[in-house]
C-alpha cells in the first residue's frame, strides 16, 4: 500500500471506498497534468493579460531555427520538433529586445515561416509597469 493511501485510510478512520480512491486518483492526475502543462498555461496567461497592454512598433531583427530533442523514454511518443524564434527590438523609450517562438515538425517549414518575417515591422504589447516585458501575439503577426 502506498504511503498516501495509508494516510488517507488513517485520516478517514476506516476502509477507503472505491469513490474515495477515484477522487484521490482524479486529484493526483489533475495535479500531475497541471505540472506538465504549467509552461503552456503560464504562456497563455501572459498572452491573455498582454492584450490590454499598450502597443509599440517593433522590428524583427533576427530569426533562428533550433532542433529540440525529446528526452522521453522510447515507449513514449516522440515530441522532438523545430523551434522557430523571431527576435525583435522596440523602444519604450530605451531599446528593448523580445522574442516569439513557434514549433514545427519539419525544419523546412520552420525556416520558411521564420524567414518570411525577417526585417518586418510588427506591433508588440508592452507591460506598462515593466517596459522590459513585451509580448508579440500571434494575431499581431
Amino acid at each position: 500500500m502506498t504511503p498516501s493511501i495509508a494516510v488517507a485510510i488513517m485520516l478517514a478512520g476506516g476502509e477507503v471506498t472505491g469513490f474515495e480512491i477515484k477522487m484521490f486518483l482524479l486529484a493526483a492526475g489533475s495535479a500531475i497534468l497541471v505540472g506538465i502543462c504549467w509552461g503552456a498555461v503560464q504562456e497563455w496567461i501572459n498572452r491573455s493579460h498582454a492584450r490590454n497592454w499598450p502597443t509599440v512598433t517593433a522590428v524583427i531583427d533576427s530569426v533562428s531555427v533550433a532542433f529540440i530533442q525529446d528526452n522521453a523514454p522510447r515507449y513514449a511518443l516522440d515530441s522532438s520538433h523545430y523551434n522557430a524564434t523571431l527576435t525583435y527590438t522596440y523602444r519604450d523609450p530605451e531599446k528593448h529586445v523580445g522574442d516569439y517562438s513557434r514549433s514545427f515538425v519539419k525544419k523546412e517549414d520552420a525556416e520558411a515561416w521564420a524567414n518570411s518575417y525577417k526585417g518586418e515591422t510588427v506591433k508588440v504589447h508592452v507591460d506598462p509597469r515593466d517596459p522590459t516585458r513585451s509580448v508579440l501575439r500571434e494575431e499581431d503577426l
